[in-house]
């Protein structure tokens, strides 16, 4: 399949949900740097680092909140192409907000595809993670074909929802639009590495954060596990790539898209000690990595006592004033296992 650098982009609209977000507004320029016709960034914020940046290169930025269908509507109507990324409960006290996890990662999904359905939207791409597939045991060479972890048996409610939301978008790949005009919705799941570059806001501030604290003072685990990462340019190409891979006009293709209905794993392919991956950003702010090494069952031990903490603080997750975890016992998984 041999394809333009700007197949399916050029003269389209996209909708980029989260597109306020690190990975999002990446995408977002991108697009625009390869000519779309309309790019769209909804997100529940109506500021963020990127936002000004956005505008200046023509971006439309869409408040909105994906638990409101009239929300997703507005923001999807006339869209050629939708890349879903929004989510919420990656990481730190978030984890521990199950509602709002589930109304946004399963909820608000199945808004977007309603929509995408309604208003006869063509090609969704879903970004997933990992960890549909990952639940604490060590993967060593895995590939695309590794079964879904059992969904009761997630230790956090992100990976859980985020797998049942990625099966619900790969199985509506090929779904015919009510008119029964013959087009139909392809759908296709970018599942990303840990995700890194220049403002990445969400993993490395906490952990410099910590490390001015003083509250490094240990690594959890072997030293020989190592982790997947990706560069958010890499991950941005992944995506856009993946949309080219929903199209159905390609020649001799037969209308049926490659990348339809298909997950793909995505990173750099140089798996790295995450420990280690940190020590040269680490010792440029004059921190080092800690000497001491804590084992996986007393970090599991620490994780469920931050968790139970911060769980009787639930009504107050959400206010600035209470900082993060130190950890939590999916993190120490997500850490030492992969």
């Amino acid at each position: 399949m041999h394809l333009s650098e700007n197949e399916g982009i050029e003269a389209n609209t996209f909708v980029v949900t989260g597109g306020l977000g690190f990975v999002g507004s990446a995408l977002c320029l991108e697009l625009v740097r390869r000519g779309a016709r309309q790019v769209r960034a909804f997100d529940l914020r109506l500021t963020s680092p990127w936002s000004d940046d956005l505008k200046n290169h023509g971006v439309r930025l869409i408040q909105g909140d994906l638990t409101r269908k009239k929300e997703v509507d507005k923001a999807l109507r006339g869209a050629d192409c939708v890349f879903h990324l929004a989510s919420y409960g990656m990481s730190g006290k978030e984890m521990l907000q199950f509602g709002r996890v589930d109304e946004v990662n399963i909820s608000g999904t199945c808004l977007v595809l309603e929509a995408c359905l309604e208003f006869e939207i063509r090609r969704l791409v879903y970004v997933s993670t990992y960890n549909v597939v990952f639940g604490g045991k060590e993967i060593v060479n895995g590939n695309e074909s590794l079964p879904y972890f059992p969904i009761d048996d997630h230790v956090d409610s992100y990976g859980r929802s985020k797998s049942i939301a990625e099966q619900l978008i790969l199985k509506h790949n090929g779904r015919p639009f009510k008119k029964n005009n013959g087009k139909r919705l392809y759908t296709c799941a970018i599942r990303p590495a840990a995700i890194y570059g220049p403002g990445e806001e969400r993993h490395f501030p906490r952990i410099v954060s910590f490390a001015k604290l003083g509250l490094l003072p240990f690594k959890i685990g072997d030293s020989n596990v190592k982790t997947d990462w990706v560069y958010v340019d890499n991950l941005v190409l992944a995506i856009i790539l993946a949309s080219m891979g929903l199209l159905d006009d390609i020649p001799n293709k037969g209308g049926h898209p490659v990348a339809a209905g298909q997950p793909y794993f995505i990173s750099d392919g140089s798996p790295i000690n995450s420990f280690e991956f940190l020590r040269p950003l680490l010792r440029s702010l004059d921190y080092d990595l800690p000497k001491a090494a804590l084992s996986v069952s007393h970090a599991l031990i620490l994780g469920r006592m931050f968790s139970a903490i911060y769980t009787v603080l639930y009504p107050w997750l959400n206010r600035w004033w209470l900082p993060q975890p130190l950890i939590l016992p999916a993190e120490v998984y997500k850490v030492v296992s992969k």
